[in-house]
């Protein structure tokens, strides 16, 4: 640990928090630029929203929400005239904070007029939601599960899932809401930070009992009732790719602004927390992404009033441990370089029981957790590596001068990986969702600036011209105009001062021109159209560029 800063590069660099050391110019960083920022939870709904009008089918896993205090009166309206034609609907709505978290701030209501409008909404902004209302019960408790992901890449994209998690339960028998029930959160939020503080919650050193379990104990409990786990793990694989495709393209804009292309910085890869919850019919909803979720595998117990112990969690240490375990390995940064030496294992050394180290933990989205298999021949792997400096190859003993009685590598101990690769894997499934991720690269081109996320009116205009999108009907002036009011507007919704067009606003802007150019089209044919058109544009002028370099 380097609490006051450190002098030597180092292979892996593990910070708390977030990405914020602007000096490191190699290695491996355990944080993205960005991430914090891009899954709080207007961010996030923003995203999400963006996919559900193009892709509204697949994207149906998120709840419907409206951004406070901005969207205020659209949310009161809408939900007036769902009302008025369907009198019968009863619904209950969640109000979460935007930068809150362990359960802080959030509350429940029954109509838009019981929202908190102190000075609180226009000073810390907020996200209200349709509340699920039949949730999946276990032992009549509601409670919702925290899967580990693993972002290893951006470009390329790389994804990978931990095959268990947490479930975490609420400490009171569920009940729909009701006007008497709203406020008993005990009921509602199954918040571990709140409901550790009921009196009814229960620790324990199983994993299949208490307040906190692990997924798999849910998954087995599940199957044995008939229910097809199978298909669940499917639909949660699902969940986390298009999430992860959701976010991609504003975490490419941060990224390229806190490392530029073609100067030297570190890599990242990032552990997130996806918070998830099981309606009655099995279905997952995505309630929240967590860039900082808690690794800690003790908790408090009071021994007397105002004296506490830290004890340990079994099921915290079975889930966690492994998470961090195994990430180490996927990153190793020693890992190509014992590659590239091709080292061997002697005939003497494997007569003596020197193992090879476990294969990748695979199953098929169509297969329960407990049905794994290596479908790769192992591949040896070296022990996880956390140095401050590389050291040399020569100060690396060879295999071949290994003694007789050496014991075996640490590697060669530890269980298969608990971390399952989704995405390549799943590529060819998903691809089709990354329109977004394509107008993200065209807004990243025209940006001009190095280290900026704005793009200002002149790369605008550039962007226009470029792709031959101004004609007769669509001026040059009307293209200004365009790009002030929508800029205006998004940038008196943030907190970022910084004059420009972020990412949302130029998809905003993208949106409108495709609508504009292809009006009896779908959305998505619209936004597909134009990007088609753009790239092939872009093509032709790099082409051309290139013949007068080589003229």
């Amino acid at each position: 640990q380097f609490p006051f800063g450190r002098r030597l590069p180092c292979d892996i660099y593990w910070h708390g928090v977030s990405f914020h050391d602007n000096n490191i110019f190699s290695g491996q960083v355990n944080k993205f630029p960005g991430m914090m920022e891009t899954v709080r939870k207007i961010t996030l709904s923003r995203a999400m929203r963006t996919m559900q009008d193009l892709f509204p089918l697949e994207y149906d896993f998120y709840p419907r929400s409206w951004i406070l205090p901005e969207e205020l009166s659209l949310f009161v309206s809408e939900v007036h005239t769902m009302k008025d034609s369907n009198p019968s609907w009863k619904p209950t709505f969640i109000v979460k904070p935007d930068g809150g978290c362990q359960g802080d701030g959030i509350y429940l209501i029954k109509d838009p007029s019981d929202i908190r409008l102190t000075g609180s909404i226009q000073s810390r902004p907020a996200v209200v939601q349709e509340y699920i209302c039949k949730p999946l019960l276990v032992d009549k408790l509601k409670f919702d599960i925290r899967l580990y992901v693993l972002l290893k890449s951006l470009e390329p994209l790389e994804i990978y899932i931990a095959k268990d998690g947490l479930s975490r339960f609420c400490t009171e028998p569920y009940q729909e809401p009701t006007l008497k029930n709203l406020h008993q959160v005990f009921m509602h939020l199954t918040n571990y930070s709140l409901n550790i503080h009921s009196g009814n919650f229960i620790h324990s050193d199983s994993v299949n009992t208490g307040s906190k379990r692990t997924f798999s104990s849910i998954l087995c409990r599940l199957s044995s009732k008939g229910a097809d786990v199978k298909k669940l793990w499917s639909d949660i694989i699902s969940l986390v790719i298009k999430t992860i495709i959701a976010l991609t393209p504003e975490l490419k804009v941060y990224y390229q602004s806190d490392i530029p292309a073609g100067k030297p910085g570190p890599t990242c890869f990032q552990i997130l927390g996806f918070d998830i919850l099981l309606m009655k019919s099995l279905k997952p909803m995505l309630l929240e992404v967590n860039a900082n979720p808690s690794m800690r595998i003790e908790h408090e117990q009071e021994l007397s009033p105002g004296v506490f112990e830290n004890v340990p969690s079994p099921v915290d240490e079975e889930v966690k441990v492994a998470v961090i375990r195994d990430t180490l390995r996927l990153v190793d940064p020693q890992k190509k370089k014992r590659k590239d030496t091709h080292v061997t294992v002697p005939p003497k050394q494997q007569r003596l029981g020197v193992q090879e180290p476990p294969g990748l933990w695979e199953v098929s989205p169509w297969q329960g957790v407990d049905e794994m298999s290596s479908k790769v021949p192992p591949k040896p792997t070296p022990s996880v590596i956390l140095c401050c400096r590389c050291p040399s190859s020569k100060q690396a003993p060879e295999a071949s001068e290994e003694l007789p009685d050496a014991p075996k590598s640490p590697e060669a101990s530890l269980p298969s990986l608990c971390l399952k690769q989704v995405f390549p894997k799943y590529a060819k499934q998903f691809s089709y969702l990354r329109l977004v991720d394509r107008v993200a690269a065209l807004f990243i081109r025209f940006l001009g600036v190095k280290g900026t996320t704005k793009l200002g009116p002149t790369g605008f205009r550039t962007f226009i011209r470029n792709c031959k999108l101004s004609n007769s009907n669509f001026s040059m002036a009307a293209v200004d105009i365009l790009y002030i009011d929508i800029t205006r507007r998004w940038n008196s919704m943030g907190i970022d001062k910084e004059s420009g067009m972020c990412l949302q606003a130029f998809v905003e802007a993208f949106f409108c021109l495709a609508q504009k150019r292809y009006k009896s089209l779908p959305l998505r044919e619209q936004v597909s159209s134009l990007l088609e058109v753009c790239e092939c544009r872009l093509a032709a002028l790099q082409g051309k560029r290139l013949l007068w370099g080589c003229g």
